[in-house]
Parts: C-alpha cells; structure tokens; sequence
C-alpha cells in the first residue's frame, strides 16, 4: 500500500475583500437617507398653540423659521424672546435676516419664500405683531403660523 504524504501544511485562505467597497456604499446611502439633518439648535421654549385645520407646507426648503418664546436657559430671562438661525435677535435684526434668507435662494425661487412663526402658545401677541409688522416693511408678506395639530372630537 502506498502511503500519501502531504505537502507542507494547510493555510487558511485570506478573506476576500472584494465586495467591501460595496457594503461601504450599502451603509453609506442608507445613513444618508436615513439621517435628518437639523436646521437651528432651538434655543427658545415652543408649544405651538393646537388647532384643527392644519395644511402642510408644500417645500419646505423655502420656508424660513423665526422662532419666538421664552427661552429655555434661565439666565436669558422669562420674557418671550425672538430667535434667528442659532442666536437671539431683536426686531431690528428681521430684514437682514430676510435679505440673507432671499440671497440664499435661486433668483426664482425668492417670490415663494415664506417664512414660518414657531411661536410659543403663551407669548404675547405684542411680540409676535412687531415681527409681522417688521415682515411687512421689508415686502415679506407671506407668512405661515406653525401649529399643533389638534385631535378632533368624536
């Protein structure tokens, strides 16, 4: 009877990599659809007011958000305040707000701009009627009041 030896030993097969660069762009696309991407960090308390007849925004990458309630750290104080962006404004800082908001936009796009007010349900009304006041002056008049919506009774 013949004998067979074996030739050297046995070593395990390196591990293909070959499909690697296609499970990176699997996990890549999915975290892309997957992720929302935050606009401002919100500085100001918002319970928006309910109310029944609630429409949605049709694009919202035309809308702008000036937000308005009281703010959420103490040391800023307990009266409403308005915010821009990622900062604290006042009234006077709304038409550079807007310009800048309008510049951003494609030439076309600039008539449809809206902006929206996130206001607290508890502000007062005075706040909120010296930001459209200021709206008014500088020709953005197509404002949108964001609200909760409200369950209907059975």
């Amino acid at each position: 009877m013949a004998k067979f030896k074996k030739k050297g030993g046995k070593l395990t097969p390196g591990i293909s990599t070959s499909s690697l660069p296609d499970i990176i762009f699997i996990l890549l696309f999915f975290f892309m659809v997957t992720t929302t991407m935050r606009d401002s960090t919100l500085l100001v308390q918002i319970k928006p007011p309910q109310a029944t007849e609630v429409q949605k925004l049709e694009k919202k990458s035309l809308v702008s958000f000036i937000f308005i309630g009281p703010p959420l750290k103490k040391q800023f104080g307990t009266e409403s305040r308005i915010q821009l962006n990622d900062s604290f404004a006042t009234v006077e800082d709304i038409p550079e707000f807007i310009e800048s908001e309008r510049e951003a936009r494609d030439e076309a796009d600039r008539k449809l701009l809206t902006t929206s007010l996130k206001v607290d349900k508890e502000t007062k009304m005075g706040v909120v009627t010296d930001v459209k006041q200021q709206l008014r002056e500088i020709g953005a008049f197509k404002i949108n009041y964001s609200t909760a919506k409200k369950l209907a009774k059975k």
